[in-house]
Formats: structure tokens, sequence, C-alpha cells
């Protein structure tokens, strides 16, 4: 590959030689991560958990204390300790930096903070064209602290366990700007969307870029895959989904794409837009907690097919990641074990069936803060002896 170019609307992504950006990666091609999204026999099945790194472990709460959210994410020492410390707890195959969806948005100078119990909040939320037109692109030096932190992380990790980058999808992202912070219904983000379907779009487009460069600088800083989470695109149709959000998406996956690395796309209460979302690029479908594996398998490669009928075999299938429920952690080792057991089974079908390439094991969310950590690592155990 050589070096590769995205005329974005905003300008605002360069070239970059993702030749040079793959030499710095130094996981082992036979990782059983890395297996397991070629659709290969991993020497394991793969396991991580997203936010593995957090409020669950005694390590963590102790190098947080007294230290903001945002300030921990742009500390390279805590970044890379804080990734660091669940890998080494429950030898987990992969590790997902330490960050926020809101980082990136941060370092370009928006004004936003994450705030105790209550999670992003954005001063001056986004509803016009004029705040919209004023949106800051993040530059790379303000990212810095980012790669640094991904330097001490590399230098940590065993061969066979990849390090996993990641970024809010635009729909999310723009969701928490549009709202100034969560919301349940997401009613002023809707109503922009379908009221103002312009200032939506240009939103839209003035995030992309920002989006990419953060994914294209880990990437560049030796990640070997990433992540683009859509935390709150359940709550869309179908058909919103493809008019409002899949050309955005899709244009990030394609301009990482070239980079080589496995990409993964998850949402929360997605189970209506699976095929949607497989479609847009990713070599990873990531399932939450209420769709079965089996089904959701189908259900990717079903949509595959019909969007791209004559593609070859491996082109109409996924590797699926999930999909635990983090409640089961709390009802015993016997009931994990069931249902561990119960959702390799499922994959495994689907494997069979060729409905799946491979099957990374996760939650289908993320880890419940007053989880037990030693449940995490029989869970851990369970799933790398199955």
């Amino acid at each position: 590959m050589s070096s590769v170019e995205y005329a974005l609307d905003s300008g605002a992504i360069f070239p970059r030689d993702a030749q040079a950006a793959a030499s710095h990666r130094r996981a082992s091609v036979d990782a059983p991560f890395l297996a397991a999204v070629r659709g290969e026999k991993p020497s394991r099945r793969p396991i991580w958990m997203m936010r593995q790194a957090g409020r669950s472990l005694p390590e963590y709460r102790a190098v947080r204390k007294d230290v903001g959210m945002l300030e921990a994410c742009f500390d390279a020492d805590l970044v890379a300790e804080i990734t660091m410390q669940p890998v080494r707890r429950h030898d987990a195959d992969a590790a997902i930096l330490f960050s926020d969806i809101v980082v990136p948005l941060k370092a370009a100078g928006v004004d936003l903070d994450i705030v105790p119990g209550r999670g992003p909040v954005v001063s001056n939320p986004i509803q016009t064209i004029d705040a919209v037109r004023g949106l800051p692109i993040v530059e790379r030096e303000q990212l810095d602290p980012i790669v640094q932190g991904i330097g001490g992380i590399l230098g940590e990790l065993r061969a066979d366990q990849v390090l996993i980058g990641f970024a809010g999808a635009p729909f999310t992202v723009a969701s928490y700007l549009v709202e100034g912070g969560p919301s349940k219904n997401h009613e002023v983000t809707k109503s922009l969307m379908y009221s103002h379907p312009d200032i939506w779009h240009a939103l839209m487009r003035q995030l992309t870029p920002t989006i990419v460069r953060f994914l294209q600088m880990q990437v560049e800083a030796g990640v070997d895959a990433i992540q683009l989470f859509d935390s709150w695109a359940g709550y869309l149709t179908a058909r919103d989904y493809r008019q409002f959000v899949a050309p955005y998406t899709a244009e990030i996956f394609q301009a990482i794409k070239p980079y080589g690395v496995p990409m993964i796309h998850f949402g929360v209460g997605t189970g209506e837009l699976l095929g949607e979302m497989a479609i847009v690029g990713p070599d990873v479908v990531g399932v939450d907690w209420r769709v079965p594996m089996d089904a959701a398998a189908a259900r990717v490669k079903a949509a595959l097919e019909h969007a791209h009928p004559t593609a070859k075999p491996e082109v109409k299938a996924k590797a699926l990641q999930g999909n635990l429920d983090p409640a089961v952690l709390f009802a015993g080792e016997d009931v994990v074990t069931e249902h561990i057991r119960r959702i390799n089974a499922e994959a495994d079908r689907a494997i069979e069936r060729g409905q799946a390439r491979g099957h990374i094991f996760n939650l289908g969310h993320g880890v419940l803060p007053n989880t037990d950590p030693d449940a995490i690592t029989r869970a851990f155990e369970e799933v790398h002896r199955s």
C-alpha cells in the first residue's frame, strides 16, 4: 500500500502513509484476536471486555483518586497504566485504549467536561448552522499525549495481545453536542435531524474529519485494531440510519481501511440495525446481549448478501463480537459459565453455517462499576478453556 488521500468536505484529511503506519504494529499475526477476525482457528478463543479498564478495578480507583476523567485521558502515563491494568489482571487478549469519545473534541478546544455521575456535558450545545461552522477540527499535535500513551502500552503488551483504539461514531458524538449532554430520548437530536436536515448533515460533515483524524493518529501510533462506538444508534430506525448516519460512518471506515487493521463497529440496542451496521464497512460487528449470536449472524449475512450479491463468499460474512449480558457477572460462577457456553455455541453454529467468520468474546455492553473483579477473571478463564 502507498499513500492514501481522502477529500472530505472540510479538507481536513491529508495524505498519510499506511505502509509506514503498519511498521509500528508489533502484535503477532497469530494473535488469537487477529486470527478470529480473519476467520481462522485461533489458539484460544479471544476475549476482551468493554470498560474492562474502569471502576470495577480497585487499582483503577486508586490511580484515578482526585484525577478528573479528561485529565487522566490526556496524561500519557495514566493512559498507559489504566489501559494495562485489566490486561495484567485478567489475561485479556486485547487491551482497549483508555480514552473517551469526547477526547478529540476536547483536544480541539470544544468547551466540555465529563461530570461524575452524568457523563459528557457541553457548555454550548450545537444547534445552529453558525455553531456547526464554528466547531473546530482537531489538529494532530493536540493529540500528542494519546500518542505517547500508546507508546507506553505497546512496550508492555505480549506479542499475542493486541491494542484496540477507538472513537465515537458521528451520530453518538453529534447527539452529545446537540443535547449538551447525555439524553434518555434524544429528542433534541432527532428534532434537529428531522426538521433541519441541512444543519444535521453539515454537523456530520464537520465531525467526520475529526473522528477520522483521531483514528488515524491511533493507527499510526501503533494500535492493532480500532472500534467505532455508535452507542446511541439503537434509538434510530433503519431508514433513519441509512439516511442520516450511514454515509458518514462508511466514510470513516473507508478512510481507515487502507491501514489494514481490523475495524469493529458496535452500538447498544442495535439488533434491528446489525445488517445496516455491517454494510458500512467494518470487519467485525459487535452484538449486544439482546440478540443471540447465531440470529445476529444470520441478519448480518442476509444484509451483506443483499448489498453485495455478486461478491466473494468472504465478503458476505463478518466476524462477530459479543455478547454476555454484563449483569450476568453478578449471578454466580455457575450461571456465568452456563451463559458463556451458550454464547460460544451460538457463535460456533454461525461459523459452521458460514454466517460468521470468527468470534471474539465480549460483553453486550460495558463492565458495570460494581462488578467483582474476580468474577471477571473467572469469566476470562472460562472463555479461554472453551
